[in-house]
């Protein structure tokens, strides 16, 4: 098994939701765990943590619509839509309850699937990136490091061709040691990123994040997330910052910290991640 290959114990489900398919690794038996991914990777990222969680877990890995395998619409990557995404995968495999576990791009969807269907989320894990328009959103986007979030217009689109060029500055900028970042994780995302339409996918997630913040701040109007959150940050990236966010949309908010890892904590630091996960998940 490769580092972005699931066991045999995990089926891989092509399912329609909200006008997308949506691709899909569903493996182990227990109580259901979702695994959300982020940028500048898919839901390969989530093996080592699956494997381990299939023990005595239902673990599902969606690749996020127009992302790694699943399909590439030409709009709907607002958060509250991709939401939509998620509960209609959990419909296709009759799941009610889960804990959800996200990274980067995949925190905004699973908050704002939280936020909508809170009866249905029993734990939420939120890994090292903000919440458009919660807390200090507007500090966190005045980041130089963040240029990214406001990247737009026809110039976006020449990367095609040189989408390993343009990814891998985020691979080397936000890892506290960009060797941890392999060479073979660095083709294989690359290779799913250079798909067609999968680059103006991407682009398209943070195009929506004004909407995003409008969208989140009329969902804080009806009140925190009451389920316990664990907000976890890469020691080297947003540390206990995530904590800091976490406080303005949770009101039962634990913190974790991943020892010497930026922002890529699958990648540099999996079993510290892993650890940190179980551990909250077994509370």
């Amino acid at each position: 098994m490769s580092n972005f290959t699931f066991p045999s114990m995990f089926k891989t489900q092509e399912i329609s939701s909200n006008s997308v398919t949506i691709h899909t690794r569903v493996g182990g038996t227990g109580p259901a765990v979702v695994l959300l991914h982020g940028y500048g990777e898919t839901g390969d990222m989530w093996v080592p943590l699956a494997v381990d969680l299939a023990r005595d877990h239902t673990v599902i890995v969606p690749d996020l619509r127009g992302l790694g395998r699943s399909s590439r619409p030409t709009s709907g990557f607002d958060k509250k839509t991709q939401a939509g995404d998620l509960a209609g995968v959990l419909a296709a495999l009759r799941i009610e309850q889960i804990d959800l576990v996200t990274h980067d791009i995949g925190n905004m969807v699973g908050f704002a699937f939280a936020t909508q269907h809170p009866e249905r989320v029993k734990r939420f894990v939120l890994i090292d990136a903000p919440l458009p328009g919660v807390g200090p959103w507007e500090e966190i986007l005045r980041n130089p490091l963040l240029w990214h979030f406001r990247f737009g217009g026809p110039d976006m689109e020449r990367v095609a061709g040189r989408e390993r060029i343009y990814l891998d500055r985020f691979w080397n900028e936000f890892s506290a040691n960009p060797s941890r970042f392999s060479e073979a994780a660095r083709d294989h995302y690359a290779k799913l990123y250079a798909l067609p339409g999968a680059m103006h996918s991407g682009f398209a997630q943070f195009a929506a994040f004004d909407q995003d913040a409008i969208d989140n701040r009329a969902f804080l109007a009806k009140g925190k997330l009451a389920m316990p959150v664990l907000a976890v940050g890469g020691e080297k990236s947003f540390g206990t910052m995530m904590a800091t966010v976490a406080r303005f949309a949770a009101s039962d908010v634990h913190e974790a910290v991943v020892p010497d890892s930026g922002h890529w904590i699958m990648e540099e630091n999996p079993q510290a991640t892993i650890q940190i996960v179980r551990g909250f998940l077994g509370a």
